[in-house]
């Protein structure tokens, strides 16, 4: 057996404390790579074939566009984790050409139209919650079939690519760095000989990077550069500092000189934040600056305005009681208190002492509210008019709604080419000045995602835009006041996804900045529903979209919701949607709620649903009241404006009601067999700090529990897997043999206890051994993030919801039945599914389409790499028809068409005279209705055509 030469790991290191995780070395993260590559070769599972399913019309991030300026129905799009796409008219279709690397994840592509040449820096320069490292920059001269690493291998995220258009193998590169750690290889690097070598030109620190290079487009000497300073954790992000500047070089990138000084005009300092840049010409130069230095107290007019959050933070006992009843009702009623505090009962709480003035404030601020209050002046644009020297604002006023507290996910800007005074300004919208930046106004539409990441501005045609944005691409050729769509590709970020148990079955998912949805697992995903107008995935909900739960009972009853735990119980029949997050109680400390907060609808009753906070929240009749089950079940959070300190994931037993588990961002792994009378940690003996990204309950054994935990937010990417079978007392190491990735998800077969499913940043696992050993899935599958898995039993279909390429499925039917005898045996046979008969078969009704060509799966076990010769004979063993394959050791699939050999079909007309067997307008003979049974080797299965 191929596992005999497997060690089982129980790895010594995993018992050590850590008090933080570091960062993973470049060299351990390419050892991974070539051992993924490896693995995939070698599986016993690399011809299980993935099917994507979409959905495709709400589409993913782009990351940055590429377009062909002599001809632009011809270009490029990177998506943030879902690799380049390719067309050549004008986005009715695209190819994906990033397949056959290691990594979907794309920060910026470069192309040289004259050699063809095309560049990618890996890994998202955004810094947002999802944005995957990168490893390194990559580089193709035959359109994308083969991909070479040329460096940077430890950049992690790559901000710019510019390459020289009169010598192609000059190469200027901004490298972002470390997301969530410091690094050396950061700041601008340079090669002349097509990345054979590198020299980095400018390094700032190991906490800045370079966000953004542009040059003047008639002269590659000249360019300038925007260093980012930022320190992202899991409970904090500080998106500015003293070392966020503009620099200028004149010697193509050689060499260079900070141009934004103190006397400058240009602001210096600590809340100097993301830096965005459009060169018109080597004099002119636009900044686009998320500033983050508080803005200027205002005059505060109360008759207008009302009571404020604000005013409860310094407001004493005796001014709150002062309050007229009519005031503060306003108050409370608007921002959505209890209908149990009103003005009256509140005013008895603070008397009595059990409530001071400023629990209000703290009764609103959670980790949602608290990014939105900060008070910052936000988006704001430069301009220089003498290549950099000085700098001076172009607006007078704030420009608000643009950035709200998100102006380092954003920080991009463009000039027209052919207008100096043309500028687009992105974020949430997509703005443009026709003044140079005196005024603006917004070119969102109703077809266009608000959240807005690339634009290429035509140099020839002024008004023709490409915008890339959260939601896919957009395409207008008068300057933004219509838009075309053009997601035709499937590159949705799914983080979570579910299926129910109707006929066919739907998968529902939620995903990053595009809500939630749910379609039939085989609804097609083409343009056929530009006939009817009706997509078969259905939008059920907004913002970025999270967990799901589908009642057993009806599965017209989800409950689902968008990000920090704001959660509905929808019914889709009726389309009646309820509010149902927990909230804490005045006076209390507000409730935490992670990005993606965890629910689970109990196994035992269909009414009971959890929710995690920082606590448990359990409600017994459908999310209409809640109980908290549990106290703090983390380490209490952090300091930071990051919601930190929240549960991830919930499990609890079908073996038993009350029997939960618990994970949490920081770590601990708990666990209560009374239903939150008393809870247990069962994670002393994991590395510290790591975020549990699952807790799974198994439903094989009652003892038994499966935590994997993920270090993504340390750019600590080793694989951590594990299993108890004594409730968590004790644990083994099962992540084998599995190559470093941070581990998103694991889940077991439902079948079959010994099979195990898992899900990476960087793909899909199978064990068949309870994690002793496991095979790489790969057909069909790129290497992509793998952020959540589901089973459906009925159908024997897995599913994978992928940040990046959408949904995947494939039937495990063959794997579910892996056994030491299978794998000992030399050929196992798996079962038929019957046929129905057709007259269609081999036939058309108009010679311009083609045949009708029936499908027979055939998947098989060999325990060789071999030829086999596939036999298909009629129920009373006369040959029809035979097939030779190249087998590999493991699965193997096939297809049979159905069709008989002159031979076979003289046999079978002799063996039965009544048969009719006429030859198919395609020159072939198909099976009649009948009894056949095929064979491979000694191995034998039945099959009808009824």
């Amino acid at each position: 057996m191929k596992y005999k030469a497997l060690h089982f790991l129980l790895a010594i290191s995993f018992f050590q404390i850590f008090a933080q995780q570091d960062a993973t070395s470049s060299k351990i993260i390419e050892e991974a790579l070539i051992q993924k590559e490896q693995l995939t070769k070698t599986s016993l599972v690399k011809n299980v074939a993935f099917k994507n399913v979409g959905p495709s019309v709400m589409s993913g991030r782009v990351a940055d566009l590429a377009v062909n300026p002599d001809n632009p129905i011809e270009f490029y799009v990177g998506y943030a984790s879902g690799g380049v796409w390719y067309t050549n008219n004008n986005g009715a279709t695209f190819s994906p050409i990033l397949d056959t690397s290691n990594t979907q994840n794309v920060g910026d592509i470069a192309v040289d139209w004259k050699s063809k040449t095309i560049w990618v820096g890996t890994g998202e320069n955004n810094s947002s919650r999802s944005n995957y490292a990168g490893i390194g920059i990559l580089k193709s001269t035959d359109h994308g079939k083969t991909w070479h690493n040329m460096g940077l291998k430890d950049s992690h995220h790559i901000g710019r690519i510019l390459v020289n258009p009169n010598n192609p193998d000059e190469v200027v590169v901004g490298v972002t760095g470390h997301l969530y750690s410091p690094s050396k290889e950061r700041g601008i690097y340079r090669t002349k000989d097509g990345g054979k070598t590198w020299k980095q030109t400018l390094f700032v620190n190991n906490m800045s990077g370079i966000i953004d290079v542009q040059c003047d487009p008639d002269n590659f000497n000249v360019m300038f550069a925007s260093s980012w300073t930022k320190d992202r954790k899991a409970w904090n992000f500080d998106g500015s500092g003293k070392n966020s500047a503009i620099y200028k070089s004149t010697d193509a990138g050689n060499t260079w000189t900070k141009v934004s000084t103190k006397k400058s005009g240009f602001p210096t300092g600590k809340g100097v934040g993301r830096i965005g840049l459009a060169v018109f010409n080597e004099n002119i130069i636009y900044a686009l600056h998320d500033s983050q230095f508080r803005r200027a107290p205002e005059a505060k007019d109360e008759e207008e305005q009302g009571l404020t959050k604000e005013d409860f933070k310094t407001m004493s006992v005796e001014d709150f009681l002062k309050l007229e009843d009519k005031k503060l009702n306003g108050f409370l009623k608007t921002n959505g208190f209890q209908e149990k505090y009103r003005a009256e009962n509140v005013k008895q709480m603070v008397r009595s002492g059990n409530v001071k003035p400023v629990d209000l404030a703290k009764y609103l601020e959670d980790a949602n509210s608290m990014l939105f209050d900060t008070p910052v002046i936000g988006a704001e644009v430069y301009k220089s008019e003498d290549g950099g020297v000085t700098w001076k604002k172009t607006h007078s006023d704030y420009i608000d709604d643009l950035y709200y507290s998100y102006g380092y996910y954003f920080g991009e800007i463009r000039v027209d080419p052919q207008d100096e005074k043309g500028i687009y300004i992105l974020g949430v919208p997509i703005l443009k000045s026709k003044d140079g930046g005196q005024t603006f106004s917004s070119i969102s539409r109703e077809n266009v995602h608000p959240d807005h990441q690339a634009l290429w501005v035509n140099p020839k045609r002024s008004g023709h835009l490409i915008d890339g944005n959260d939601g896919g691409l957009n395409m207008s050729y008068d300057d933004g006041e219509t838009w075309e769509k053009l997601n035709v590709n499937a590159v949705g970020q799914f983080y979570a996804i579910n299926v129910d148990n109707a006929k066919p079955y739907n998968i529902y998912g939620g995903l990053q900045d595009n809500g939630v949805w749910f379609g039939a697992n085989n609804a097609k995903d083409d343009k056929s529903w530009h006939q009817s107008g009706h997509y078969p995935w259905r939008s059920i909900m907004g913002g970025d979209g999270m967990q799901i739960q589908i009642d057993s009972r009806d599965n017209n009853i989800v409950y689902t919701g968008y990000q920090f735990g704001n959660y509905y119980r929808l019914n889709l029949k009726t389309k009646e949607q309820t509010y149902i997050q927990p909230k804490h109680e005045l006076g209390e400390n507000p409730y935490r709620f992670n990005w993606q907060t965890p629910i689970l609808l109990s196994p035992h009753n269909q009414d009971i649903l959890y929710l995690g906070g920082n606590k448990l929240m359990r409600s017994m009749n459908q999310g209409i009241d809640w109980d908290a089950i549990s106290s703090d079940l983390t380490n209490g959070g952090e300091k930071g404006n990051v919601a930190y300190g929240t549960i991830t994931t919930i499990s609890e037993s079908p073996f038993q009601f009350g029997l939960i588990y618990t994970g949490s961002d920081d770590g601990l792994v708990q666990v209560t067999n009374n239903a939150g009378g008393s809870w247990e940690v069962i994670s002393n003996t994991f590395p510290k700090d790591l975020w549990v990204s699952r807790v799974i309950a198994s439903q094989h054994k009652k003892e038994r529990v499966y935590v994997t935990l993920n270090g993504y937010r340390w750019d600590h990417f080793k694989v951590y897997a594990y299993v108890s079978d004594d409730y968590g007392k004790t644990w083994k190491d099962i992540s084998s043999n599995i190559p470093a990735s941070p581990v998103n998800v694991i889940r077991e077969d439902p079948a079959n206890e010994n099979v195990l499913y898992l899900g990476t940043d960087n793909g899909a696992y199978v064990s068949f051994n309870q994690g002793q050993g496991w095979e790489a899935f790969g057909k069909g599958l790129p290497n992509v993030a793998v952020h959540d898995m589901v089973v459906q039993p009925e159908a024997k279909d897995l599913i994978l919801g992928t940040h990046g390429r959408s949904i995947y499925k494939t039937d495990i039917a063959p794997l579910q039945l892996m056994s030491d005898s299978i794998q000992s045996k030399a050929v196992t046979l798996f079962k038929l599914k019957n046929i129905r008969y057709s007259s269609n078969w081999g036939n058309t009704w108009s010679k311009w389409f083609e045949a009708s060509v029936p499908k027979l799966d055939i998947a098989f076990y060999s325990n060789t790499s071999e030829e086999k010769t596939i036999e298909i004979f009629s129920e009373k063993g006369t040959l029809l028809n035979q097939i030779k394959v190249k087998a590999d050791e493991g699965f193997n699939y096939t297809n049979y068409d159905l069709t008989l050999t002159e031979e076979g079909r003289k046999t079978l007309l002799k063996e039965d005279s009544d048969l009719e067997i006429k030859k198919a307008k395609n020159d072939k003979y198909y099976m009649p209705k009948g009894a056949y049974y095929i064979q491979i080797d000694s191995e034998k299965q039945d099959l009808t055509v009824n």
